[in-house]
């Protein structure tokens, strides 16, 4: 079941990683012809703050799942580092339980809002806006992948911080 996770983990943060790359990408050219066509064309492009904001808000939640795989996440170690290796790996096994509980209120709550949102269109581009909700929901569910593939190994491992 571990090694399930963890292919599961593996492969979709390479996926996520190059989506996050090209959506980058993507919102700076964007900005860069909005900024060009304002100012040198002197017309406005009506649709690229909002791709550029619906890109913001994807690339956020997407890019901290890749953050959270690769544990660069903002964390306070001083006093984990201190406790013996059963109260390391005690403390590992409560932040992963209390991390899996606010990705499944990430979930829910994301789904009923995207729900909750599901006929409202956006101005300029004419969206459903529960597509740009779906990201919350989407993130949550990537979390948890990621999350159960570290408790499994801070389980098996024995390693406090699941690596």
């Amino acid at each position: 079941m571990l090694e399930f996770f963890d292919r599961i983990s593996i492969s979709l943060n390479r996926r996520i990683q190059t989506l996050v790359c090209a959506m980058g990408i993507s919102m700076a050219l964007i900005v860069a012809v909005q900024v060009f066509c304002r100012y040198v064309l002197n017309h406005s492009l009506f649709w690229s703050e909002e791709v550029a904001r619906l890109i913001l808000v994807w690339l956020t939640f997407l890019g901290a799942t890749v953050a959270y795989y690769h544990k660069a996440h903002p964390g306070v170690d001083g006093l984990y580092r201190r406790l013996p290796e059963r109260g390391q790996k005690g403390a590992a096994l409560l932040v992963h339980l209390a991390s899996l509980s606010l990705f499944s209120v990430m979930i829910i709550s994301g789904i009923r809002f995207a729900w909750f949102v599901r006929l409202q269109i956006t101005p300029a581009l004419n969206l459903p806006k529960w597509v740009i909700m779906a990201v919350v929901p989407l993130a949550g569910i990537i979390f948890t992948v990621h999350c159960l593939s570290f408790l499994g190994h801070t389980l098996m491992s024995g390693e406090g911080r699941g690596q």
